[in-house]
């Protein structure tokens, strides 16, 4: 029996693999999580994505569940904490882009900050071609530029492009992937 076919990049590490089969472009429309892979993607800015992968949960622990109130109420000394914590990216920058986006959030609302996320394609996920993956397109442009406007950091239109691919609002499965079209929701 043969092993079913996935995109490329997730065919060698395990935990890519894992993280593809089960999570990677899933039309998420849970708002927190919404937030919490944004914030992710921001911290893989200059770095690999399994190198964040590697680091998820200690992310997690760092930022109290990525629970948007509780990072919203980080102060200085939890900088600090963050800086010491070998279990994350150790940025000041994307620390501080983290605890801003969660009091972004708080003021947004969960359900507008979901509405905000998924209104540039009327709540349905975008289909790639499942042969080119662009590093950005327009669309990721103009939400990036809408973030900037809100306030919020490290969310450039790669950044966000990776962000739309990994929340479902693009599903750039490759055209032979065995989840292309189970997430095509």
């Amino acid at each position: 029996m043969s092993e079913q076919r996935r995109c490329r990049w997730a065919e060698k590490d395990p935990l890519e693999r894992d993280y593809h089969d089960a999570e990677w472009g899933v039309p998420q429309h849970d708002p927190r999580m919404l937030w919490e892979m944004l914030m992710l993607e921001g911290f893989q800015a200059g770095l690999s994505w399994r190198t964040i992968l590697a680091k998820r949960e200690g992310f997690r622990a760092a930022f109290a569940g990525f629970d948007p109130a509780r990072v919203a109420a980080f102060d200085e000394d939890d900088v600090a904490r963050l800086l010491g914590d070998a279990g994350i990216v150790r940025s000041r920058a994307k620390i501080e882009a983290t605890i801003a986006g969660a009091r972004l959030y708080q003021q947004m609302g969960a359900q507008a900050f979901h509405d905000f996320c998924w209104g540039f394609t009327d709540g349905k996920p975008i289909a790639g071609d499942g042969v080119n993956v662009p590093a950005s397109t327009p669309l990721s442009e103009r939400i990036s530029k809408e973030l900037k406007a809100r306030g919020f950091k490290f969310v450039g239109p790669t950044i966000v492009y990776a962000w739309m691919q990994a929340v479902g609002i693009v599903n750039d499965h490759a055209a032979a992937c065995f989840r292309r079209g189970m997430v095509a929701s």
